[in-house]
């Protein structure tokens, strides 16, 4: 149900749903709290950022910070 991401609305890659093991990628992962803001009301907490747009958020802030 949830296997989407909230920002980008591509399958998110999540495997905290999947049977196997129950850890995902995103357990390894330091999310800004800046990208939460950018997930809707709705599906804050209840769906997965993908790993795209969780490196395109972060390359984001890296250039505004190079460019000041």
């Amino acid at each position: 149900a949830n296997t989407y991401c909230p920002i980008c609305k591509e399958e998110n890659g999540c495997m905290l749903c999947s049977e196997e093991n129950g850890s995902c990628w995103c357990n390894l992962e330091t999310f800004p709290k800046e990208i939460f803001e950018l997930v809707p009301l709705e599906s804050k907490g209840k769906q997965c950022i993908c790993k795209k747009c969780l490196q395109d958020f972060n390359k984001e802030q890296q250039m505004k910070k190079n460019n000041g």
